[in-house]
């Protein structure tokens, strides 16, 4: 994507926390917007560090996650384009308490805390759409703390399995294909479950004849099957 020609007013204006914006004030809000490019592995930011600003990713994939001494990780939350974070931080005046890390190639847009603040003061209606965008990762990281302690690791990855299926989805007989958009130890961080048991239950699950594993590719062989294979 060439930056020099990025619309971000156009772009700002498909993005639910902004499309209510006139476009005078999309256009305001972009002079103090500034595109970022990351290769693949750069930080975003690390723990202890400022937080000024909130991020869009308009490409790629960033990786939210915390770190122990020992330097084992925890992802917190995958965010794709479209997707934001670091609002409640910025929000708080606090220093980042998450790491955030680029897994390819990421185009972010960076949304300054002064410029947030400004749209505020013109029209409160604006806050009521960063409020419901932190509303929704709380409850988001409500489900996923209700996921940890009511159902087992099989339960989590095969819900992860069908996460995007909708209802007509599980009419269907043919074959569903679900490619995993980051490695198997990500998503098994993101999960709360070691790289060996999710490998080993992917393994369990095409034993059976649920799924067919081609590297990222994940063939879903029978929807209802495999969501009833969960509840056993």
């Amino acid at each position: 994507m060439d930056v020099e020609q990025f619309d971000t007013p156009r772009y700002l204006s498909v993005l639910p926390l902004f499309s209510d914006l006139s476009q005078q004030e999309r256009e305001r809000l972009a002079l103090s917007c500034q595109l970022r490019r990351l290769a693949r592995g750069d930080m975003v930011f690390r723990v202890g560090e400022e937080c000024d600003a909130f991020y869009v990713v308009v490409v790629g994939q960033v990786k939210l996650y915390v770190a122990s001494p020992t330097g084992q990780e925890k992802v917190i939350e995958l965010v794709g384009p479209g997707q934001s974070f670091a609002e409640a931080m910025m929000f708080l005046s606090m220093p980042c308490i998450l790491n955030a890390q680029a897994l390819a190639e990421t185009l972010l847009l960076r949304v300054t805390k002064q410029a947030v603040f400004g749209e505020i003061e013109r029209d409160p209606r604006f806050s009521m759409h960063m409020l419901a965008g932190i509303s929704r990762r709380l409850h988001g990281l409500v489900r996923d703390v209700e996921g940890y302690a009511l159902h087992s690791g099989m339960q989590r990855l095969i819900g992860y399995l069908l996460r995007d299926l909708q209802d007509e989805d599980t009419l269907k007989s043919g074959v569903i294909t679900v490619s995993l958009p980051v490695s198997k130890a990500t998503i098994a961080s993101r999960l709360s479950l070691t790289p060996e048991y999710f490998s080993r239950v992917l393994h369990e699950l095409e034993a059976e004849n649920l799924i067919e594993i081609d590297k990222r590719e994940i063939r879903i062989l029978d929807v209802q099957r495999l969501a009833s294979y969960g509840s056993h």
